[in-house]
This record gives C-alpha cells, sequence and structure tokens, in this order.
C-alpha cells in the first residue's frame, strides 16, 4: 500500500471481506481477461488503493510473462499479498465460482440457459467492457507513460501486438521493451521500488516452482499407467492450464484436443459450452468445470467439474507463489526497475491493443454501440458510478433496445 491511502484504505479488511470483494467482480466482471484488468484496476488502485500504479502494473508485467489466466493471476496475486494463501484461496474462489457453478448446471442440463439473457443484454455488456479498458488505459498511461520516450515504446508496442495478434507477440513486446528500459532509462528516484507485503518466503517459492515442475513432468507418467478416470483428467487439464500463454481463448484447441477426439465430450456439446462460456462474467478458464461436468466417463457431474476446475487453476497457485518472492527481489534492483519502466509502458501498449481488438471490434458495430460506450465511460469517470452498477445499467439498456427492436 502508498502512503498517500486514507485511513479506511490502510485497515486491513477481513478475509470474508476480500472473499465478497472479489465475489461482486466474479458476478459483474463481463468482458474477457483484458476488462478483467480494468476492473481490478479500478477496484484495487483507483477505489481502495492496495496497490499502487507501479505496482499494479509490475504485477500485470508478471503474469504476462506465466503461463495460464493472467487476469485470474493476478487476483490471486493480490489475495496473496493481503492474506496470504488463505487469501489467495478467497480471491480467487470469489472470482471464480459464479460463472462455474452456472456452467455447470448448464452442463447438467439446463438446456435454455442462453435464452434467459437475450443476445441484446450481452451486446451491452461489451460495451461496458469498452469503457472499463479505456478508463484502465487512461490512467495507466497517465501514470506510467510520462514522457516521450515512454508514450513512443506504448505506441510501438500496441502496433506489434495488433500486427501479431497472438502469444508471441505479447512475449516479444514485453521483452523488447524491457531490453529498451533497460538500456534507456535510469531508475527515477522520486519513484522508489515499493516492496510487495509479501508472504511467501523465496525458499517456499522455490519449492512451489519445482512442485509445479514435478507434476508438469510426473501427472502424464502416472495418467498413462490409469488412462482413465480422475487422474487422466486432472493430468489433461493441469497441462492446459500449464502450457498456454494468451488467455482463455489461447486454450480453446488444447482443451478440444484433450476431450474431443478420445470421446469424452462430443464436439456439439463442446461447442455449446464455448458459446456459453462467452456470456458468463469472470475468468474463461471456467469453461473446464463444464467441460468436467459433462464427460461421458466417471468422474463427471458436479465432481468432474470441480475437479477439472481446480486442475486447470492449479499452476496459477504454484507459478504466482512461487514466483512473486524473486519477482520482488527483482524489482528492487536498479535496472530491473529501468527495465520495468519499459515493461510498464509495454504493458500499457498491449491493453491499448486490446482496447481495439478484441474489446472494442466485437462492442462497438454502429453508431448506438459508441452512444452507450460514452454514457458508461462518463458514468465511471465523472459521475463515479461503481463499474457493477454501470455493467446492470448497460445490459438492462441493451435488453430494453433489443425488446423494442422487436416490437
Amino acid at each position: 500500500m502508498h502512503p498517500d491511502q486514507p485511513a479506511s484504505a490502510q485497515r486491513q479488511e477481513s478475509l470474508w471481506g476480500l472473499f465478497l470483494i472479489f465475489l461482486r467482480l466474479g458476478l459483474t466482471s463481463f468482458g474477457g481477461p483484458v476488462a478483467h484488468l480494468g476492473y481490478f484496476h479500478n477496484e484495487f488502485v483507483t477505489k481502495r488503493r492496495f496497490l499502487s500504479e507501479r505496482s499494479y502494473a509490475d504485477l500485470v508485467a508478471l503474469c504476462q510473462f506465466l503461463p495460464g489466466p493472467a487476469s485470474s493471476q493476478v487476483g490471486i496475486a493480490i489475495g496473496l499479498l493481503r492474506h496470504g494463501y488463505p487469501g489467495a484461496i478467497a480471491s480467487w474462489a470469489g472470482f471464480t465460482l459464479p460463472s462455474a457453478i452456472a456452467l455447470i448446471l448448464f452442463a447438467l442440463g439446463i438446456a435454455h440457459f442462453g435464452t434467459l439473457v437475450p443476445a441484446e443484454a450481452l451486446h451491452g455488456l461489451k460495451v461496458v467492457a469498452v469503457a472499463i479498458v479505456a478508463q484502465a488505459v487512461w490512467a495507466m498511461a497517465r501514470n506510467l507513460c510520462t514522457d516521450a520516450a515512454r508514450i513512443s515504446i506504448m505506441a510501438v508496442a500496441a502496433c506489434i501486438a495488433l500486427l501479431l495478434p497472438n502469444a508471441v507477440g505479447q512475449l516479444s513486446v514485453i521483452a523488447a521493451a524491457g531490453l529498451v528500459g533497460m538500456l534507456a532509462f535510469k531508475p527515477d528516484a522520486a519513484h522508489a521500488h515499493e516492496s510487495l507485503p509479501l508472504r511467501v518466503s523465496r525458499r517456499t517459492g522455490a519449492c512451489l516452482l519445482l512442485l509445479f515442475a514435478g507434476l508438469l513432468i510426473g501427472l502424464p507418467i502416472l495418467a498413462a499407467s490409469f488412462p482413465h478416470g480422475a487422474i487422466a483428467d486432472i493430468s489433461s487439464f493441469f497441462r492446459a492450464g500449464s502450457l498456454v500463454f494468451g488467455g482463455g481463448h489461447v486454450v480453446l484447441p488444447l482443451l478440444q484436443s484433450e476431450v474431443v477426439p478420445p470421446g469424452l465430450v462430443d464436439n456439439d456439446t463442446f461447442l455449446a459450452g464455448y458459446g456459453a462460456a462467452q456470456a458468463m462474467p469472470g475468468p474463461l478458464f471456467t469453461f473446464a468445470a463444464f467441460l468436467g461436468a459433462s464427460m461421458n466417463s466417471s468422474p463427471s457431474g458436479w465432481a468432474g467439474g470441480l475437479i477439472c476446475l481446480l486442475a486447470i487453476f492449479a499452476p496459477s497457485f504454484l507459478l504466482v507463489g512461487g514466483a512473486i518472492p524473486f519477482w520482488d527481489g527483482l524489482r528492487g534492483n536498479a535496472r530491473m526497475q529501468a527495465a520495468l519502466a519499459g515493461i510498464n509502458a509495454g504493458v500499457v501498449g498491449l491493453l491499448l491493443a486490446a482496447l481495439y481488438q478484441p474489446v472494442w471490434t466485437s462492442a462497438i458495430h454502429q453508431p448506438s454501440d459508441f452512444a452507450m460506450a460514452i454514457l458508461a465511460l462518463v458514468a465511471l469517470v465523472f459521475w463515479k458510478w461503481p463499474p457493477w452498477l454501470v455493467v446492470l445499467s448497460l445490459g438492462a439498456a441493451g435488453g430494453a433496445i433489443g425488446v423494442m427492436g422487436q416490437g
């Protein structure tokens, strides 16, 4: 926490309070991983001031480097820094369980689930995501891109990310921005390194990283001896959560190859579940819960859904808990601070590119969409509405527009 926090923000919230914060985010954070980072920024940097701009950007940069769902990993890291391991679990559970439970219920036979939410209302939620991401990009750029050099890195990073819209392009941008920062910048004495409130020792971090590597290697060997049942499912979903960069959409072909060819889930069911997952708030990786509940083998249903959900997120817990102690030490190094100045500008560039593709392109199709986005942005920035109220209002407005159009 930084020193200009009000007394109310400096008081440590309870573990239950942390869970409720993330539960509200899990119920209202539509728009995908980039939008989630915007919601987190508004909640934990702007509103509650749990983290400074620099510390938040450093966490985002770390999670961009790690495989798995970056936004969920940022949430896990925030929980870990606030309340240790129980906080990591509470933040993950609050953010993840709403969409996971809904998808398991859908898998268990709620055939008309998708029709309960009109397409126009879902479109309104996508428009809100445009405003959320735009607000986050502006706030981060104002604090992290403070001179011509950093603005240039941001602009070049955004251009490269738009031209190379894949995980390789993102990692290349971050690495190149860090190299430029290391060569071009000197650490700013006015913004000295702010140590994170660590609750994990380096020794524990090393053990978690070794456990991650051991499971990644050992689970496939164990699954080969027990090719049917929970061990094989855990191995498949743990591997999916360990080897995918770039977020939930990138994991789709890997999961499909794990469950469709072996006949565990038929392709029509797979696509129906993926479509339903798009309509959910929270992380797209909760699609694993749908697949686990839909399995044509045992375990399935609730047990299968929860097993696959835990398996795909387990690498994120191990990687975040293992990397943070070493990351904080690197952040305190003078050369690393210079590199992070470039990396942070590059991260803002990545978010700026994502504001256009996929957030803007999937939501703004006509003048009325742009008008709603403007209203949402004004409500967030000037009227100081909380994001959940903007989400509900724009979702309802979209549904009303759809009803009037049908009339």
